[in-house]
């Protein structure tokens, strides 16, 4: 009787089509936690997956670790849906990973707190790079969905507090498997608008639905922003990457608006208070000098002799038209003060300033810089102009001591 004699590689493909071919085998559930991890440059995902008595080496190709919303690592507990099939070159049989889901946390909630530190320690959350949201802006672009409650409430918060604030509206998708895309493209719309402030978010949701804001380009949009941006995704309790990236997070969309925009009515009031005031300060000053004239009249008439009454009369008549002139004086100085206040009060924004030609230098701590002493050579400093900002590395200081002549010719030494 002739024995057959097979060879290894058909030994292997029958075991292999054995292993493929078990109904159980073929799809299921398994857990246990994750060691030996390495994510190869090709995206495939090796490690092996153990428990107290047992482990199974495990593959996951790329096409599915692309899908991952977080990345394995060693000692996570899981569970696996896969199948178990021999790589037929070595003869090893393996799990193939179709999917991982983490036991104990959310893959949403670990891939959050994955991001989170790896932006962290990149330094996008420092402060030093938060820029002060426009006291005064005259365009304000909205980052969100077009139909949704938030960009109503942000709308009629605005127009509510400053009627003259132009609010441009640049649609885009918040949830979804193409929501992150669509917000990246928005930010890029909207830096090209030449707006004062961006805000960016959607009302409340779950996590799920708050994801799109969680996903790492949103967070390097934001980041990469030539205009402050404020965050208002979702209600009070929910925090989300960009939040921690944006220039300032608000609580709310309608928070987010109140933060945008001053209320116009409280400078009103305090402008109306200073009139007021200012009023009230010149009607005291005249009644003191009315007081005073009286004064002086009374005595003169009455202590002097009867002979010398139509010369102090003329005195008195000349006394009071210098009285008069004082007051009238004053009474122009006061409202002039209160003309000049009012002209400091509507050109106390900023923006007016550096409208006129000047530019607001701060260090990375957000500090203004006023002299040439508090500059040092490569220093990083944040050059405020009107219409944007730009980020400037000092290469050399050169201090200067200006003085003025009597003739008004600038005189410089270096």
């Amino acid at each position: 009787m002739q024995v057959k004699v097979y060879s290894v590689a058909q030994i292997n493909h029958y075991i292999r089509t054995l292993l493929e071919n078990d109904f159980v085998l073929n799809s299921f559930w398994i857990k246990g936690e994750i060691s030996n991890f390495k994510a190869h440059s090709s995206g495939h995902l090796y490690f092996t997956l153990k428990d107290a008595s047992a482990c199974i080496q495990c593959i996951m190709f790329r096409g599915e670790a692309e899908m991952l919303p977080f990345l394995p690592k060693n000692g996570l507990s899981v569970a696996i849906c896969g199948y178990v099939s021999v790589y037929e070159k070595t003869g090893q049989y393996q799990l193939y990973a179709e999917y991982i889901e983490p036991l104990g946390i959310g893959s949403l909630s670990l891939s959050f707190e994955q991001l989170k530190q790896k932006l962290e320690q990149e330094g996008l959350f420092d402060q030093d790079y938060k820029r002060e949201i426009c006291a005064y802006p005259k365009c304000i672009v909205v980052v969100t969905s077009p139909t949704g409650a938030a960009v109503r409430d942000v709308i009629k918060i605005i127009k509510r507090r400053n009627q003259s604030v132009k609010i441009i509206v640049v649609p885009v998708l918040v949830q979804g498997e193409y929501a992150a895309d669509s917000i990246v493209q928005g930010i890029k719309l909207a830096n090209q608008c030449q707006a004062d402030t961006i805000i960016v978010g959607r009302g409340g949701g779950s996590i799920e639905d708050l994801s799109a804001f969680n996903e790492e380009k949103v967070a390097r949009a934001i980041f990469a922003s030539e205009t402050p941006i404020i965050s208002a995704v979702g209600h009070e309790t929910d925090f989300t990457i960009a939040d921690f990236v944006a220039d300032v997070r608000a609580s709310t969309p309608s928070m987010a608006a109140e933060i945008a925009v001053k209320n116009v009515s409280d400078l009103s009031e305090q402008l109306q208070y200073m009139e007021d005031m200012l009023k009230n300060a010149i009607d005291n000053k005249i009644l003191e000098w009315k007081n005073r004239l009286e004064f002086i009249m009374q005595s003169n008439v009455f202590t002097q002799p009867l002979d010398n009454t139509q010369k102090q009369k003329n005195e008195i008549k000349q006394m009071q038209k210098r009285m008069e002139t004082k007051m009238l004086h004053c009474l122009q100085t006061k409202q002039l003060q209160y003309v000049a206040l009012k002209k400091r009060l509507e050109a106390s924004s900023p923006f007016a300033t550096l409208k006129r030609g000047y530019v607001l230098v701060q260090n990375k701590k957000g500090e203004t810089l006023t002299s040439i002493n508090n500059i040092q050579k490569n220093d990083v400093v944040m050059l405020h102009f009107q219409d944007g900002v730009a980020k400037a590395i000092i290469e050399e200081t050169v201090k200067t001591e200006r003085s003025f002549s009597d003739s008004g010719e600038k005189k410089m030494d270096l």
